[in-house]
C-alpha cells in the first residue's frame, strides 16, 4: 500500500480570483480545496491575501473550509485596494519546505518563476494551478507540458452556484 502524500498548496488569491472574475464566473473555495485534495493529495492549503477589516466574516468562512490565511496589509492607491503577496508566498513555501512532499502552486504570475524553477529543481513541484488558460505569464510557459493544470478549465466542478 503506497503512503498518503503530504503536498500543500500554496495559492495567489488575488490573481485567482481575478482571472476567474475576469472569466466570468465565481470559485467555489469548498470545492477547491475538495478538487485540490482528491486529485493532488493536498493536506494544507495556504491562501495569501491582503486584509480587509470589512472581510472578517468571509476570513472566518475560508478558514473554517479548512484553508490557511496568510495576509498582507493592504494599501489603497487611486481608489484600488492593493495587497500583493508574492512575498509572502515565496516565504511561506521556503519556512514549510521541509513539512511537505510536493507543493501545488496556484498562480499565472511570472513573479513565481524563481520559486516553481528551485521546487521543480529540488523534484518538489507537483503542479502549477494556472487561473486562466488564455493569460498567464510567458516566464511560466517553460513548465506547461508538466506540470500546468487550468482552474478555467474546471467551471463545471468548481463554480460557485448558490
Amino acid at each position: 500500500m503506497k503512503p498518503q502524500q503530504n503536498n500543500y498548496a500554496f495559492i495567489d488569491s488575488q490573481n485567482l480570483h481575478l482571472s476567474i472574475r475576469r472569466s466570468g464566473w465565481k470559485l467555489d473555495f469548498q470545492r477547491f480545496n475538495r478538487y485540490l485534495y482528491d486529485n493532488y493529495h493536498v493536506t494544507k492549503l495556504y491562501l495569501f491575501l491582503g486584509y480587509v477589516p470589512d472581510n472578517k466574516y468571509l476570513y472566518t468562512t475560508l478558514r473554517q473550509m479548512g484553508y490557511t490565511l496568510v495576509f498582507k496589509p493592504t494599501v489603497e492607491k487611486s481608489g484600488v485596494v492593493k495587497g500583493n503577496c508574492d512575498a509572502e508566498l515565496v516565504l511561506h513555501c521556503m519556512i514549510e519546505y521541509n513539512n511537505f512532499d510536493k507543493a501545488v502552486i496556484v498562480t499565472g504570475d511570472g513573479d513565481f518563476h524563481c520559486l516553481i524553477e528551485h521546487l521543480d529543481k529540488q523534484e518538489k513541484l507537483l503542479k502549477i494551478g494556472i487561473p486562466d488558460k488564455y493569460k498567464y505569464s510567458a516566464l511560466l510557459r517553460k513548465f506547461r507540458d508538466r506540470y500546468f493544470f487550468y482552474v478555467s478549465d474546471l467551471k463545471r466542478k468548481l463554480e460557485y452556484n448558490k
